[in-house]
Parts: structure tokens; C-alpha cells; sequence
């Protein structure tokens, strides 16, 4: 290791975690969710936190936290976010959030060091409202008409009401300054296994999925379910069901080497044990970061859809709700950070895709971008048991720290 390049300060990042960890503590993780209590606090935290690194902190007008700096040379964004999915896990987000506040202490006072590193903490990349809202409103895409239209979807909270009960409402909603930025680094714990079941310290993020969703709904015939018939029911929980089993048998032959594909929720209505389902409705999702695999996907769905309709006497309509573009991480950012990884890791490091969605892939569409993981024990993520050791998080913090220099210097 080369003593010459200052390092993260490891016992301030491991403390300023285990702090954010209080707030809203549940068990052995979190309960944070967008614009709950304890997010506001963690928010109103950081922005304290800021002046350590020579930043100037607000939180805007959609509750993104953005630390900027005076000091003159290049600039790099860096940042996360702080909200939690429901009793959930406590390094999904803040760890990104607070190696990028310890890169900008280490980096912007240190008169040696070029440039500086500006810190965000972006707002509800856990889609309790919508689908990366704060990070979206800062690269201009998004409205005033899709915060009018987004609830909570725990509780149908309007976003509107949130916001001025957090003191947000009002504020100008901060955008990107096209230009001001190299980049932007993110890092996260891997929410997987790889790293960990590799020995490996750090994973260099090469793509960032796209996520497509599905609302399925049959129509069939409700009924009760005592006099009627087996060979009379048009039962469309069972098409559903069957659909489940039909794309478990038909997707693998289509799809590629990283597909993933989920049923999140099926609903049944009027779902009484003594009523034959008139309707069902299903939540499904398709990831992966080739367009053209999901496109090939979705055709598969549909007629899988209605070869089930058909087959279950029901009527079936297949809706796409969601379309994610995949994200390139950029090269020059992606041999950066195996070049830290050499330092401070020993070289410890693979490229790898990203499975899960993250901000990153928004602030690609108008920055290069890079994202570099930790490993996750168990692999385990958005469960109270979420955890990374130690070692692997001071260790990953010298690696971003390294990251951030180099590219500032490059």
C-alpha cells in the first residue's frame, strides 16, 4: 500500500454509518422511508455534515441534499441516497452517501489535491413515490404534473402533502449545470453474492440494468364456489397461477445468460375463499441490460398470456407499466477504479453488471459515470439483516477516496 496517498479516515466513516444507522433504526436495520421522520433527520444530518468537507449544503425543492464547492479545478459528483425500502437494510444508499462526504473531506482541503469533490444525496431511489425522483428532477426529467400525480404507495400519501410537511414545498428543485461535472461515482454494497463468494473486495460496475414491468389482468368469471362446476369456472386465478408456471417453462430458452424475471404481486378479486375470481392481476418484471433480449421477452409474455386465456376460458390484457434503458458505466471510470482497487484492495476487483437499479444510471444520461461495490454478506439486501463487514467497507472507502483523486487528477 502507498503510504503517500491520504487515505479515508476509517474509524469517521465507520461512525458517521453507524449514526445514520440510529436513525429510524429497526432491528438490526432500518425503517427510513421518503419523507418519513427519520429520512428528514438523516437529511437535515448530512446537510450538517457538509461544511467538514468545505461544501456548501441545501436540500432542494424535491429533498435531494447537494453539497457544492468554491474551490476552484474540476468538479466530481458523488453521492447515494438515504431513504430505506420498508424495514430494511442500513448501508443501501448510505453507504454511497457517506464515502463521497469522506472523499470530499479528504480531498477538497487538501491544497495538494486538484479539484473537488461535490456530494449528493439523492430522494426516493427507493420508489416510494416513483421511479428515481430525485435523481431524475436533477437531470430535468422530471415534472410538476408526475409530483402532482405521485402517492406513497404504502399509505397513497400525495408527494405534495410529503413535501410540505417535510418544509421542502416551495424550494426550487435543483438541476444539473451541464458541464460543471467530469462524472459522477457511486458506491453501494453488491446486494449479491459475487464478491463475496470470490474472495473479491471490489466490484467494478460495467452496465446497470433496465427494468421492465407488467401488469397482467385476466378477466374471467366470478362465481360460487360451491355449486359451480370445475368444468364450468372460468377461474382467472388459476390463468394467473398458470401464466406463473407457463413463463418459468418458456423464459429460459429465450433469455440471456443475467435475466432475471419476478411476479411481485398477484391480486385476486374479490379474493373471498368462497368466490370463484372474477379478475386477477399480476405485477411482473423482466431485468436485464440487452433491449433486445426483454423485446424478444415480452413477445414470449404475450403469447404466453394468451395461450393462457384461451386455455382457462378468461380474457387476458398484458400492459407495460415501466421501461428502464440499460446504462453504460464509463470506461475511463471503470479503469480508474481498478487502479485504486490495485492500491488499496490488492488488485481484489472484477468487472461486473449491476442487477439492481441505482442512481447512476440517470445521471449517465447526461455525465459519464462509474459505480464501484462492496461485498454484501449472504448477499442479503432490503432485509433488516443486510450487512457488510468492516474491513470491506474501510477498505472500499480508500478505494473510492483513491478513485475520486485520480480521477480529479486525471
Amino acid at each position: 500500500m502507498k503510504d503517500h496517498h491520504s487515505k479515508a479516515n476509517r474509524a469517521r466513516v465507520l461512525a458517521d454509518l453507524n449514526a445514520l444507522r440510529a436513525i429510524g433504526a429497526y432491528k438490526t436495520g432500518v425503517h427510513r422511508p421518503t419523507f418519513s421522520e427519520p429520512h428528514i433527520h438523516s437529511l437535515q444530518w448530512l446537510l450538517q455534515k457538509l461544511p467538514e468537507a468545505e461544501l456548501a449544503g441545501e436540500i432542494d425543492g424535491i429533498g435531494n441534499v447537494l453539497g457544492t464547492s468554491a474551490k476552484a479545478g474540476p468538479k466530481l459528483l458523488a453521492g447515494s441516497h438515504l431513504e430505506s425500502q420498508n424495514f430494511a437494510g442500513w448501508l443501501d444508499g448510505p453507504l454511497g452517501v457517506i464515502y463521497a462526504l469522506e472523499a470530499a473531506r479528504v480531498i477538497n482541503p487538501d491544497p495538494s489535491a486538484k479539484g473537488a469533490v461535490e456530494v449528493a444525496s439523492w430522494c426516493d431511489e427507493e420508489g416510494h413515490f416513483g421511479q428515481f425522483l430525485g435523481s431524475r428532477s436533477y437531470v430535468s426529467d422530471v415534472t410538476e404534473q408526475e409530483i402532482d400525480a405521485a402517492r406513497d404507495r404504502t399509505n397513497a400519501r400525495p408527494m405534495r402533502e410529503a413535501l410540505q410537511a417535510a418544509g421542502f414545498a416551495g424550494r426550487p428543485r435543483r438541476t444539473a449545470a451541464r458541464g460543471r461535472h467530469l462524472g459522477y461515482l457511486e458506491a453501494h454494497i453488491e446486494q449479491g453474492r459475487t464478491l463475496e463468494g470470490a474472495n473479491l473486495a471490489v466490484g467494478v460496475v460495467t452496465s446497470i440494468v433496465g427494468i421492465w414491468q407488467y401488469r397482467i389482468t385476466f378477466t374471467g368469471e366470478q362465481n360460487h364456489a360451491g355449486t359451480t362446476r370445475m368444468k364450468d369456472r372460468k377461474d382467472a386465478g388459476l390463468a394467473a397461477a398458470r401464466l406463473c408456471v407457463a413463463i418459468d417453462g418458456g423464459f429460459p430458452s429465450a433469455c440471456g445468460p443475467r435475466t432475471v424475471w419476478t411476479t411481485g404481486r398477484i391480486t385476486l378479486d374479490p379474493g373471498a375463499p368462497s368466490i370463484i375470481p372474477g379478475r386477477a392481476e399480476m405485477l411482473f418484471q423482466v431485468r436485464d441490460d440487452s433491449p433486445a433480449i426483454v423485446e424478444r421477452l415480452e413477445a414470449c409474455l404475450r403469447e404466453l398470456a394468451a395461450e393462457t386465456g384461451t386455455a382457462s376460458g378468461c380474457g387476458v390484457e398484458v400492459e407495460r407499466i415501466r421501461t428502464g434503458k440499460p446504462a453504460m458505466m464509463d470506461e475511463k471510470f471503470q479503469r480508474t477504479i481498478e487502479e485504486a482497487a490495485s492500491t488499496f484492495a490488492d488488485g481484489k476487483s472484477v468487472r461486473m453488471p449491476s442487477g439492481a437499479g441505482h442512481d447512476a444510471q440517470v445521471l449517465a444520461t447526461i455525465m459519464p459515470a462509474g459505480m464501484l461495490f462492496v461485498p454484501s454478506i449472504d448477499g442479503i439486501s432490503h432485509h433488516w439483516n443486510e450487512n457488510t463487514t468492516d474491513a470491506d467497507i474501510v477498505r472500499g472507502a480508500d478505494v473510492f477516496v483513491e478513485t475520486c483523486r485520480l480521477l480529479l487528477a486525471s
